[in-house]
């Protein structure tokens, strides 16, 4: 579970980034490239950053499939008492990617949903 909290937090962070610097102007395939060469290189950034920025979300770990683990985590975290508030956060945005039929997407596919609230996709021009 500690690792699936790790990676779904990680997506995230990544696709602010992205989402970010796309917004902001710049190419996000060369923010990506860029970051891979600083402290926050990451197998996650190497591989769902990529998905991110080439729009491709065919599984490899299905959303659906990382909400029952976030889950898992979640329910024991309130058995014992910890608050996970970045993993409830992501499950929420995994939730709004299955609402928006997106169960059966990689779960770098979170940043979907993300960009559905900043009303813009990463790689579209500003």
């Amino acid at each position: 579970m500690a690792n699936q909290i790790i990676v779904a937090l990680t997506i995230e962070a990544i696709g602010e980034a992205l989402l970010f610097a796309s917004k902001a102007g710049a190419d996000a395939g060369r923010v990506r490239q860029a970051l891979m060469g600083g402290f926050a290189s990451s197998r996650i950034l190497e591989v769902h950053g990529d998905r991110m920025v080439k729009r491709t979300f065919d599984p490899g770990f299905r959303i659906e499939l990382h909400q029952k683990d976030l889950n898992l985590a979640l329910n024991s975290a309130r058995k014992i008492g910890v608050s996970l508030p970045n993993t409830a956060t992501c499950q929420e945005l995994f939730n709004a990617c299955v609402a928006h039929g997106g169960k059966a997407w990689d779960h770098s596919g979170m940043v979907r949903a993300l960009e559905n609230m900043a009303n813009f996709e990463i790689g579209q021009k500003t």
